[in-house]
């Protein structure tokens, strides 16, 4: 009976080994990206000022980013969307002679806007800048709700992967009988080549002469997997 029992489970592992053997694993990676448009922006913005005197230098950063902050909400822009991004203040030297020397101080404060109306971004640049910012430091796009776009890229990278794993199967005299692993990542960014910022740009009918238009980009949502299949 015991040796009924040993037979019985040595062939159970010989097929099991050649089984093991038969099958084959195709590992490879897929790619899906969809294109969603931004529904708001984050735009920052700031003062420099060079003095020689560091209380000087710091007192009008202070009131030129307070004038900033203040023509942007009397334009509508909420508090809660104006923040602080960055307050600086760094000596500057001259190194022409064999001692370093402190010649002045260069202070700067930075704030960061948010805002939904996608159509009127170049007109918070305006503002702020006439209202004495003078370095624009960057505008990014985002959305708020990327879930659907998520998965139809993982859709896309999904298929993607299939499709190339049935090509490398065929092109090896196999067939795809299952699946191993999956693993996936995301990615979200934005087609900075079709971003655009125009500053005196020949105004249409509703704009001002002189105006900074800024063209919002598609943002693109990226996907990426990594399936290891079986095939025979």
């Amino acid at each position: 009976m015991k040796k009924a029992a040993i037979l019985i489970l040595t062939v159970l592992m010989l097929l099991t080994a050649v089984s093991a053997v038969a099958e084959t694993r195709i590992s490879v990676g897929g790619s899906g990206t969809t294109l969603v448009n931004a529904d708001y922006a984050m735009v920052t913005l700031g003062v420099v000022h060079i003095e020689k005197d560091v209380l000087n230098a710091q007192e009008k950063v202070n009131s030129t980013i307070n004038a900033i902050r203040a023509a942007l909400i009397e334009s509508g822009v909420s508090k809660e969307d104006i923040n602080t991004d960055q307050v600086r203040i760094n000596a500057r030297y001259d190194y022409s002679g064999s001692v370093e020397k402190i010649v002045g101080y260069s202070a700067s404060s930075y704030l960061v806007i948010r805002t939904n109306d996608m159509e009127n971004v170049g007109s918070v640049i305006d503002i702020a800048f006439g209202a004495g910012a003078n370095t624009l430091d960057g505008i990014e796009f985002f959305a708020e709700n990327t879930e659907s776009a998520r998965e139809e890229s993982l859709n896309f990278a999904v298929t993607d992967a299939r499709k190339k794993a049935e090509i490398i199967a065929k092109a090896a005299g196999l067939n795809i009988t299952g699946i191993d692993t999956i693993t996936e990542s995301y990615s979200y960014t934005s087609e900075s080549s079709r971003n655009a910022v125009f500053k005196n740009a020949v105004a249409e009918d509703s704009m001002a002469l002189g105006a900074t238009v800024v063209q919002s980009a598609k943002l693109s949502v990226e996907a990426s997997v990594t399936i290891v299949f079986i095939a025979e």
